[in-house]
């Protein structure tokens, strides 16, 4: 053999070898990720769907059902994971050029996760949700013998005559905007053209749907942060209201056990029921605030607060300068390559310090996102629940993660965030070349963020203030009772916290006697 055809026959190999090892890679990130989305949907899922106690078909169409959830959770995570992980991969191999147990780690392997994604994306979004859908509400056609088989042909056809309209009306919306000969002749190219503008009309409904989530999500994580960690207080003495919640608890419960009235309380034991559980939740979090180290009490939650503010100041920040470079400089705009050269230059004029924080930012986004989807009075009703999600619920919340996630990319390199520029079929959509469309999206999210993070702020700023004062003000000289019964008042007036016993109190008449 002569050594040319040895050389070639080298270089194939090589290649040869590197297309296993990257299809042995992706094969193996995806297993972890579906083993991964399994035990999430599982730990959500109603269990009595998947039972054969009723029925045996419907357990068996639902298990496959679950299975496609669980594929397209899966996929729904890796966009997710997909910018970080090409991120990190560029300053890995910035980092050791030459080290040869990361010689896996190329531009090769990271052009065909992104590939991967885009094609599972549109299997899931076009035909595998809407399939589950239609599957587990099918039963066969009528006269049919009934059956799995029965199913899928029902499934089939419903799924065959929905992308029939979903593909006409794909072929009106771009014969209308695209009126010249070549758009026309685009149009009978269904893998070529077809799915990329589905999914770029798909992508740009995600990206609109990030920017109104987003913001919202953004001020209700401050909510639930201080929900979830210990608020210091102004002004405040836990054992002092700790001892008269305690006091309030125990004159409820001992109004209720007596169950009589007086001359002054009409009583109502369902309303005092209610109350009594009310007083009760609230001394619980008391006793907890109240256990909680100093440390915890007093640098934990505004470290958290420093934090949810200094990572939404820093995404403000870089949108206005990326509006300033959309204004002067045409290379700002969010464009699409087919060749991934990484560990050439990093992403981040800061070099690893900026690559890491571009991540966290990312997560960051994608996280409020998410929250505020669920806190949405549109979507609220998706939120799962411990053991208790129906599998339409499932499907419903699949999808919608999916759209957030394979959106989130777009997002994030048309806002500025990351100087990663969109790989493979992801650049090809034909809004991100317009400059209204990503100027406009960009000073409506610093806005809109700029916006609800003011208006959160200073409410939360005000309602602390006028709470702290408000109890202050209110522990001084006040009274309960009734006139014609003097004792009462003064054995109740101590407590400053009576006032807040929510009792329907209604005076004697004058002509009344003494309790």
């Amino acid at each position: 053999m002569a050594p040319v055809e040895q050389d070639v026959l080298a270089v194939r190999e090589q290649l040869f070898h590197e297309r296993v090892r990257e299809c042995i890679i992706c094969a193996l990130l995806f297993a972890s990720l579906y083993i991964l989305c399994h035990f999430i949907i599982t730990h959500f899922k109603k269990h009595t769907d998947f039972t054969a106690v009723h029925d045996d078909e419907d357990a068996a169409v639902n298990r496959i059902a679950l299975g496609l959830c669980t594929f397209t959770l899966a996929v729904a995570l890796g966009a997710v994971l997909l910018l970080p992980f090409s991120i990190i991969s560029n300053e890995v191999l910035l980092s050791f050029p030459q080290n040869y147990y990361i010689q896996w780690l190329n531009g090769s392997l990271i052009h065909g996760l992104w590939n991967l994604v885009f094609l599972f994306s549109n299997m899931s979004l076009v035909f595998l949700m809407p399939f589950a859908y239609f599957f587990t509400e099918s039963e066969g056609f009528a006269g049919s013998k009934k059956g799995i088989m029965a199913r899928v042909y029902e499934t089939s056809v419903v799924l065959l005559l929905l992308t029939l309209l979903v593909l006409g009306m794909v072929w009106v919306a771009s014969a209308i905007v695209g009126n010249d000969a070549a758009s026309r002749q685009s149009l009978y190219d269904l893998w070529e053209y077809y799915l990329p503008y589905l999914y770029s009309c798909i992508s740009l409904f995600g990206v609109l749907l990030l920017l109104l989530c987003t913001p919202f999500g953004l001020s209700t994580m401050f909510t639930v942060t201080g929900k979830l960690l210990v608020k210091p207080r102004l002004l405040e003495d836990l054992d002092e209201q700790l001892s008269c919640t305690r006091f309030e608890e125990a004159a409820v419960s001992h109004r209720i056990r007596s169950g009589k009235a007086s001359c002054w309380l009409n009583l109502d034991m369902e309303m005092l029921r209610e109350q009594f559980f009310a007083i009760r939740s609230k001394r619980r979090k008391l006793e907890l605030r109240h256990r909680a180290s100093p440390w915890q009490r007093n640098l934990g939650y505004p470290l958290a607060m420093l934090g949810l503010l200094a990572l939404t100041g820093i995404s403000v920040l870089i949108v206005c300068f990326h509006v300033l470079e959309l204004l002067l400089d045409d290379a700002a705009m969010p464009r699409g390559i087919q060749d991934a050269s990484l560990g050439q230059v990093s992403f981040s004029i800061f070099g690893s310090f900026g690559a890491a924080l571009q991540v966290v930012l990312i997560f960051y986004l994608m996280l409020s996102s998410v929250v505020g989807f669920y806190s949405s009075p549109l979507f609220t009703r998706l939120l799962p629940e411990r053991q208790g999600t129906p599998l339409t619920k499932i499907i419903g919340n699949c999808v919608s993660l999916l759209v957030l996630s394979s959106a989130l990319p777009v997002f994030s390199r048309t806002l500025g965030i990351t100087r990663f520029d969109l790989l493979g079929d992801f650049g090809r959509f034909n809004w991100l070349g317009n400059f209204y469309i990503v100027f406009l999206y960009n000073m409506g999210f610093a806005g809109l963020t700029t916006l609800c993070l003011v208006k959160r702020v200073s409410w939360a700023v005000q309602a602390e203030l006028i709470r702290a004062f408000g109890e202050d003000m209110g522990t001084q000289g006040w009274l309960l009772g009734c006139p014609l019964c003097p004792s009462l008042a003064l054995t109740l007036s101590p407590c400053p916290g009576l006032h807040k016993l929510p009792l329907p109190v209604t005076r004697c008449r004058t002509h009344s006697k003494p309790c």
